[in-house]
C-alpha cells in the first residue's frame, strides 16, 4: 500500500460525493403540484414554472444540476460564480469575483436584485448557494465606496479574521447580505445551500442573502476593533457603522422572511463521511476527528501531527495503519508576500515537524480546487517530500516566513492540483499512519 496514492484516492472520491450534481440529486424532487426537498414540500400551481438564482462557487453546477431535474419547469434564472464555463438552456451564468469584490461583483447584484424584486407573489423560485458568494455578489451602502470596501476585505482576510467574523462586517456594509436580497421579493422560494462554514450557521454561509441576521453594528465594530483594525479602515467605512451604532443607518433584518425556506444539502461532514467510506473501503482504519478544525495554520499542523506521533510511538488511541479525517477552516496571518493557502501552509508546517519520520502522511486541500492566492487545491507530504526539499536546498523556516508555500512544494513536486471542482464545502485534511499490517 503506497500511503500517497491511498490518501490522494480518498480525497477525490470524497470530492465527488459532495458534487452539486450529486447532492441536488439526492435532495430536489419534482411533481405536477409540488417542489419536494429533502422531504418537505412546496406547494406549486399544476405546472408552475420555477425562477432558478444562485451565488458562490457551486452555483453553476449546482445549476447545471436542477435544469437536468426541472426541464422545461425552470422559467428562467441568473447565477452568479468565480467562472462562467458550461453554458446553460435556461439559466444565464454571470461571473463575479472572488476572494476580493470587484464591479463585476456589483454588476452580478444589479442584475439579481433586478431579477428578483420583478417577480410576483405568485411566482416561485429557487435560490442555489455557496461558499464564495460573499465577494462574487456585492453592492456597498452608502456611503462606503467599492474602493473602500475592497480595502476593508483585504485587512480582514490578510488578519486572519475568522470567516464568521468577517461576515458579520460583510452584512453590515452590504445591501445584499444578512437578509436584504431576500427583503427585495414578494415571491416565496427555498434556499438550496452547500455550506462552506463550520457549524453551517444559517445566518453566515454566503453572508446570507435571505436569511435574517442576529448580529449589529455594534458587533461588527467590536469585531474590527478586537483584531486591531479599526484605525486602519476607510472613512467611509468608520462612517457607516458610527450612523449605525447611533441609528442613522438601518439594521440588518433580525426576523426571518416567512416565504423563504432553507436547507443544506451539502457540508463538510458529508465530505468526511465520504473519505471515511473509501478509506475503509482501501483497507484502513479511518476515524473522524473533526469537522470543525480552525486556528492557525501552522498551530493546527503541530497538534495533528502530534497524533500521528502518538500512534507510531504508542499504538495509542489507535493502532496503525489507520486514516485520521479532520475537516474545516484554518486561517493564515500572512506576514509575507509569497503564494499559497491555509492547507498549503498547514503542510508545510506539518513537514517542519515530520521531517524524516516514516509511514507518516499529511494531506490537507480546499474542496473548491483553490488555496489561497494559488491554483493548487493544496498538497500532499511525508518523509520523501523532506528528502527531496534537503536535496533542493529549501529551508522550511525561510519559506514559512515568506508564507511562500506555494513555491516550496511547486519544487518538490507535492502540490495537489484539480482545477476548479465545482463545489465547495471548506477543507478537508488527512493523517496517514502505515507500518502494521501493510
Amino acid at each position: 500500500m503506497i500511503l500517497r496514492d491511498v490518501a490522494i484516492e480518498i480525497y477525490r472520491d470524497a470530492l465527488l460525493a459532495v458534487s452539486p450534481m450529486n447532492l441536488i440529486k439526492a435532495s430536489l424532487k419534482i411533481d405536477p403540484d409540488r417542489l419536494r426537498v429533502q422531504g418537505a414540500a412546496y406547494p406549486l400551481r399544476q405546472g408552475q414554472r420555477i425562477h432558478v438564482f444562485g451565488s458562490g462557487k457551486a452555483a453553476i453546477e449546482s445549476a447545471k444540476a436542477v435544469e437536468n431535474i426541472l426541464g422545461d419547469r425552470i422559467a428562467g434564472g441568473l447565477v452568479v460564480s468565480s467562472y462562467e464555463e458550461g453554458r446553460m438552456e435556461k439559466i444565464e451564468a454571470f461571473q463575479g469575483s472572488h476572494p476580493v469584490p470587484t464591479q463585476k461583483s456589483v454588476q452580478a447584484a444589479d442584475l439579481l436584485i433586478h431579477k428578483l424584486s420583478a417577480l410576483s407573489d405568485d411566482d416561485f423560485y429557487i435560490y442555489l448557494l455557496s461558499g464564495g458568494s460573499s465577494s462574487l455578489v456585492e453592492k456597498p451602502v452608502h456611503p462606503v465606496t467599492l474602493n473602500a470596501l475592497q480595502k476593508t476585505i483585504r485587512l480582514l482576510l490578510k488578519n486572519a479574521v475568522p470567516i464568521e467574523e468577517m461576515n458579520v462586517v460583510r452584512k453590515h456594509l452590504s445591501l445584499v447580505k444578512g437578509g436584504r436580497l431576500g427583503g427585495l421579493t414578494k415571491a416565496k422560494g427555498v434556499v438550496l445551500i452547500v455550506s462552506d462554514v463550520i457549524g453551517d450557521g444559517l445566518d453566515s454561509i454566503g453572508s446570507a442573502p435571505l436569511f435574517c441576521d442576529p448580529s449589529s453594528y455594534q458587533d461588527a465594530r467590536d469585531i474590527l476593533f478586537r483584531h486591531g483594525l479599526w484605525q486602519r479602515l476607510p472613512a467611509s467605512v468608520k462612517a457607516l457603522v458610527a450612523q449605525g451604532l447611533a441609528g442613522a443607518a438601518p439594521e440588518t433584518p433580525k426576523e426571518q422572511n416567512a416565504n423563504i425556506g432553507h436547507h443544506i444539502i451539502g457540508n463538510n461532514l458529508h465530505l468526511l463521511k465520504k473519505a471515511k467510506e473509501k478509506a475503509e473501503i482501501l483497507g484502513l482504519s479511518a476515524h473522524i476527528m473533526s469537522s470543525r478544525l480552525r486556528g492557525e495554520a501552522r498551530e493546527v499542523a503541530k497538534v495533528i501531527v502530534s497524533m500521528g506521533e502518538e500512534i507510531l510511538g504508542t499504538r495509542q488511541p489507535f493502532a496503525p495503519p489507520v486514516c485520521l479525517l479532520f475537516g474545516g477552516e484554518t486561517t493564515v496571518t500572512v506576514h509575507g508576500n509569497g503564494k499559497g493557502g491555509r492547507n498549503q501552509e498547514m503542510c508545510l508546517a506539518a513537514l517542519r515537524e515530520i521531517r524524516g519520520k516514516k509511514d507518516i502522511l499529511f494531506l490537507s486541500a480546499g474542496s473548491d480546487g483553490i488555496d489561497g492566492n494559488s491554483e493548487a487545491a493544496g498538497a500532499v507530504i511525508d518523509c520523501e517530500s523532506h528528502g527531496k526539499a534537503c536535496i533542493l536546498g529549501l529551508s522550511m523556516e525561510d519559506y514559512l516566513s515568506r508564507n511562500d508555500s506555494h513555491e516550496f512544494f511547486r519544487q518538490t513536486g507535492d502540490l495537489l492540483i484539480t482545477g476548479p471542482t465545482g463545489t465547495n464545502v471548506m477543507d478537508i485534511t488527512m493523517l496517514l499512519i502505515g507500518k502494521e499490517g501493510l
